[in-house]
């Protein structure tokens, strides 16, 4: 594993990264992917990333957010932690795709329409599995929060 790769994840753990990381890395990448018409999101340099649109829980209105993910075979599926950088509450986006499964993920500047799934039980252990050794530090961020973080398999629609 490179250095850098290794110190990212250090830092990534840490309670002030929990603190600031949800203010400025949506921000930039937002403004980033949407100016480079969806072909660059700057965090997709260090994990994998789609930009998540989903309807709001109550507003109805779609929301947009940039969100790390787990490809997984076959490029059919991706599979979305809803870690909040180890904070408290749950993010948003996870009630939005309870509330309404049916989104859309732009993945390397294409739009996919995706129906979601919270997973539950040993297929939720099995991938929480690989996600940790996907992404070491979810470990740190689970280790923070009384809460189960959400796991979600994303799947094109047809």
């Amino acid at each position: 594993m490179a250095v850098g790769l290794r110190l990212v994840q250090k830092v990534s753990s840490t309670r002030a990264f929990a603190k600031v990381a949800p203010h400025f890395i949506p921000a930039m990448d937002r403004t980033v992917h949407r100016l480079t018409r969806g072909k660059v999101l700057l965090s997709a340099q260090m994990l994998p990333g789609v930009i998540l649109t989903a309807r709001g829980a109550k507003s109805g209105v779609p929301r947009r957010t940039p969100l790390a993910c787990m490809p997984e075979e076959g490029g059919e599926s991706w599979v979305l932690i809803g870690s909040n950088f180890g904070r408290p509450g749950h993010p948003a986006w996870t009630a939005n795709l309870i509330a309404g499964p049916d989104a859309e993920v732009n993945w390397r500047g294409a739009d996919i329409p995706v129906r979601a799934r919270l997973l539950s039980g040993d297929e939720r252990a099995e991938v929480w599995a690989a996600a940790l050794k996907f992404w070491p530090p979810y470990a740190a961020y689970q280790a923070r929060v009384d809460r189960e973080i959400r796991l979600f398999r994303l799947e094109r629609r047809r």
